[in-house]
């Protein structure tokens, strides 16, 4: 899950990341570029597109593969270009639409008041006109619904608006509607509802192992441990009956842990579990993974296994500023 604040007292919760393939040489198309995207290959994907013939380059998915390697990279002012040419070259894409949504998002996040106003409309726009392209992208329709939901009404968001993706989503993907109802239940402090609906989430969802993580997350929030760990250890079984799709939960699960100060031996064995499967994904970057697990290693006193991490995770992505600002 990635983060998106409107920086006006709001912000839109979003899943981010990748993982890690052995390295191939580079000279492939687009598809080779998206492929080294998904391993967390992000330094292979910029280089496979480089190499592209113009015709293929100059293309709205190829902009828009540039645009997500940044935003992986959390390079969004590079990425924004990218997505806006993905866009302009590919109307018709809702989601060349929802990762210029998301990009203007992460820019509001870190911009001066009235830079981030114009930011989160702009995003906002992007958003509704993600869902318009296709109003059966349970993504869109979960990103809109949270912008709705988190966003002040000057940016155009509003509760009744978020309850009403919700049941458009209820048509689309029931556990993602559950979910974003219960972040409508959590901005009115009705922490009871929010977990009943997290809890109908993972009764909704065929693969639950995402849903337990994220109640684990509510619970982490409201520092109720126990049951953190409690839903944590759900989500790894879940993980165990259904590996071939559900092994990113693991880097999920990990985050929480992280976040939570909890456990570190618990988070490096998540971590490594994920970065050893083959389910590795855009959403959850395996450069990412390896710097947690370089913070881990040497929060446990492990130096050796730090660097070695912090090697891994410059090896695929050499501009990732995280990776480069860490000390071992």
């Amino acid at each position: 899950m990635r983060r998106i604040v409107t920086a006006l007292l709001g912000s839109i919760t979003l899943c981010a990341a990748a993982a890690s393939l052995p390295v191939q040489a580079a000279g492939g198309g687009l598809g080779d570029a998206n492929a080294a995207l998904q391993a967390g290959q992000a330094d292979l994907a910029i280089s496979i597109l480089r190499s592209l013939p113009q015709a293929e380059a100059n293309t709205g998915e190829a902009h828009n593969i540039r645009c997500r390697v940044f935003f992986v990279l959390e390079q969004y002012d590079q990425a924004q270009p990218e997505c806006e040419k993905a866009v302009a070259l590919d109307w018709g894409s809702s989601m060349n639409h929802l990762w210029l949504a998301r990009v203007l998002g992460e820019r509001a996040d870190n911009a001066s008041f009235v830079t981030a106003y114009n930011l989160a409309k702009r995003a906002r726009a992007e958003f509704e006109q993600a869902v318009q392209r296709d109003p059966r992208n349970a993504e869109a329709l979960a990103d809109l619904g949270e912008f709705y939901n988190s966003a002040p009404g000057v940016v155009g968001g509003g509760t009744s608006k978020a309850q009403g993706v919700a049941a458009q989503l209820d048509k689309v993907d029931p556990a993602r509607a559950h979910e974003l109802r219960a972040a409508i239940a959590q901005e009115s402090r009705d922490f009871a509802s929010a977990e009943a609906e997290f809890r109908q989430s993972i009764a909704a969802s065929a693969h639950p192992a995402f849903q337990w993580m994220r109640l684990a997350s509510f619970f982490r929030k409201h520092k109720n441990y126990p049951q953190m760990q409690s839903a944590l250890q759900s989500g790894k079984a879940a993980v165990e009956r259904d590996r071939q799709h559900s092994a990113v939960a693991l880097f999920n699960g990990a985050s929480v842990l992280v976040k939570a100060n909890q456990d570190p031996q618990l988070a490096i064995r998540m971590l490594q579990e994920y970065l050893s499967s083959t389910d590795q994904t855009e959403e959850a970057p395996a450069f990412v993974a390896h710097v947690w697990l370089a913070k881990l290693e040497k929060h446990v006193g492990d130096a050796a296994g730090a660097a070695r991490e912090r090697s891994a995770a410059l090896a695929l992505a050499s501009t990732y500023r995280p990776a480069l600002d860490l000390r071992i």
